[in-house]
C-alpha cells in the first residue's frame, strides 16, 4: 500500500518536473527515458554509483555509444521500469 503510494508521488512529481522542462539544480543530470518515446527524467548523481542504474548505463552504451539520439544521456529502458528503479534508489 505504502509502495503504491510512493510510486503515484514520484510519477507526479516526475511529470509536474516534464511539464515545467526545468533546469537541471546542482548534483543531478537529465536522462533521456524509453524505447521509441523518449521522457525527460532529472535524477541525482549519486545514482549513477548504484549497480542497478551502472546495468543501465551499460544498456545505453551497447545501444548509443557516446552518440546519443536526443542530444543527451538516453537510457534504453521503459519508462515504468525506470520509475520503479529511481523509486527504490530513491528510498535507500
Amino acid at each position: 500500500m505504502a509502495y503504491t503510494i510512493l510510486y503515484d508521488v514520484f510519477d507526479e512529481i516526475v511529470e509536474i518536473a516534464m511539464r515545467s522542462q526545468i533546469h537541471v539544480p546542482k548534483g543531478h543530470i537529465a536522462v533521456y527515458v524509453g524505447e521509441t518515446k523518449k521522457t525527460r527524467f532529472v535524477v541525482p548523481i549519486s545514482y549513477l554509483n548504484h549497480p542497478c542504474f551502472l546495468d543501465l548505463l551499460g544498456l545505453a552504451e551497447e545501444e548509443f555509444g557516446f552518440n546519443h539520439p536526443v542530444g543527451g544521456l538516453t537510457i534504453p529502458c521503459d519508462k515504468d521500469a525506470f520509475i520503479d528503479l529511481t523509486s527504490r534508489l530513491h528510498c535507500c
